[in-house]
């Protein structure tokens, strides 16, 4: 069974950049892009239906549909997901609503980045998180 990551994010420009950085470091082949929480939702249920869950979620904060917060509050409280790491990745610097969704379970809570080798640096992280033991 083959890692995955599923990167949830509206904005067509952000996902691009993230897939760039993670083909840098020769992990593209571990992505998956949802554009809204719903969508996010729908694929991690149909996951946990074949029994190939993601290693790692990574949610935009703002969306359509169901933002970041709300969808990270719904995979949380299902017994099922609660134990995938979730990062919120957002350009928001709001420290309520960093706390908000630490206080909902997020891992952490990463700002975009600005320049392209810290867009390199991230998947590196993002990749580290999903290998992970506690994710088995």
């Amino acid at each position: 069974m083959k890692k995955k990551i599923l990167m949830v994010d509206d904005d067509l420009d952000d996902r691009e950049i993230i897939s760039d950085a993670f083909k840098m470091i020769e992990a593209d082949h571990l992505l998956h892009f949802e554009s809204d929480g719903e969508n996010a939702i729908q694929y991690v249920q149909s996951q946990f239906e074949t029994g190939n869950l993601p290693s790692l979620i990574v949610l935009d904060l703002n969306m359509p549909k169901l933002n970041g917060a709300q969808t990270l509050k719904i995979l949380k409280s299902d017994p099922r997901f609660e134990n995938i790491p979730v990062i919120i990745f957002s350009t928001s610097l709001n420290d309520l609503e960093k706390k908000e969704c630490l206080n909902l379970g997020a891992h952490s809570y990463v700002i975009k980045p600005v320049y392209y080798k810290e867009s390199v640096e991230t998947a590196r992280s993002f990749y580290e998180i999903s290998k992970s033991p506690h994710n088995k």
